[in-house]
Parts: C-alpha cells; structure tokens; sequence
C-alpha cells in the first residue's frame, strides 16, 4: 500500500517514530537511530549516551496498549521507550518548557527520545567537572538516568554503587557498541516514521 502525502511529509520533516511492536524481542532501539541523532543534538548530548540508555531500557515491550495495561495495574509505572517516571518527566517538561504530557510518552516515541535526551542535558549539567576515574561522564550520566541525580552525584566523588546500579552499568558498557554501530548511518537506512 503507498504512503499518503502526508504520511511521506512526516517521513521527511522526520516528525513522528513508529509505535514499538508488542513483543520485546521485536523491539529494536536502532531502529530511532534518526530521531536519537536528532534529539540528542538539540539537547547537547551524545547521540551513544542517548542510544545506550535506549537499549538498557529495552528490557520490557514499549508498546502503548501494554503501557496502558501496565499503568492500570501499576500507576507509578514509567512509560515510553526510555522508562521515564512521572516525577522526571515534570522536572524535564518545566525546565524546558515541553507541549506534551507524561502520558504522551507511550504514545509518541519520538517525543519520549527527546525528553530522555534533555534529562540527560540536565543530568549533565549538574554532575560535577571532576570525577572519579573509574567511570566516564557518560556512564555516570547513565547511572543518574537510572538512579537519580543525587546518587549519581555520589558515584561521581567514589560512593559505590549499589547492586542493582552496578548491573544497569554493566549492561550500560556491554551495550556501547551495540549503540554506536546502530548510529553509525544516523538511521538513514532504517524506516523510522510511521506508515502503512
């Protein structure tokens, strides 16, 4: 079936992300490359750090009708494709000024890559210019995506991390290049927008 006129208007102004497939091992966070690139390079971040975390999040079927279930059963729970809660989505919407809605996260993937990357935007502004080596400002940047700014504050000056972070870096390192080859064509090759 061809695209409307419409439908190839959003696929060249790159407007909307096509909805997740129900099952999680159909879900590829590669397949944003385009809207990762572009998101993270208004926010100011790294389009990898931006992947990475897309893939660590993939662990659960990002699909709106699941959400919506989810939510029933569990309301606190985080929705879109970068399992953002409430609370940070609020602090993100405020501090930039964002149209949407925390709800609109499941719905619109797009948007959810984009408030992700700004989180992270702020996360990096409020880690500090020295740090700790054993981790990169990336890997702490992930780590406060997971845990929270104040715990990855800690992080930062040599407070180790709990078990449960510690396995979200793990996965975080074992990703990275997962990440960077899925930009490597900036998502030009893979079809993003929504269609037939």
């Amino acid at each position: 079936m061809a695209a409307s006129a419409e439908q190839e208007d959003r696929t060249v102004e790159g407007a909307d992300a096509r909805t997740p497939p129900l099952r999680p091992g159909e879900y590829e966070p590669g397949d944003y490359a385009a809207v990762v690139v572009r998101s993270a390079r208004e926010a100011g971040v790294s389009p990898v750090l931006v992947m990475t975390v897309l893939h660590n999040e993939a662990y659960k079927p990002h699909h709106p009708l699941l959400e919506r279930l989810w939510q029933w059963w569990k309301p606190g729970a985080s929705f879109g494709l970068a399992n953002m809660h409430r609370a940070t989505f609020e602090r993100v919407r405020r501090a930039h000024g964002l149209p949407g809605r925390w709800q609109d996260l499941r719905d619109d993937p797009a948007f959810a890559i984009r408030t992700a990357a700004l989180h992270l935007k702020d996360l990096d502004r409020s880690l500090p210019g020295r740090h700790v080596r054993r981790y990169t400002r990336d890997e702490l940047l992930a780590l406060g995506y997971n845990t929270g700014e104040r715990n990855m504050r800690a992080f930062a000056r040599g407070v180790p991390p709990g078990p449960m972070a510690r396995s979200y870096l793990r996965r975080f390192r074992a990703y990275r290049e997962r990440a960077t080859e899925a930009l490597a064509d900036g998502g030009a090759s893979r079809d993003t927008t929504t269609g037939p």
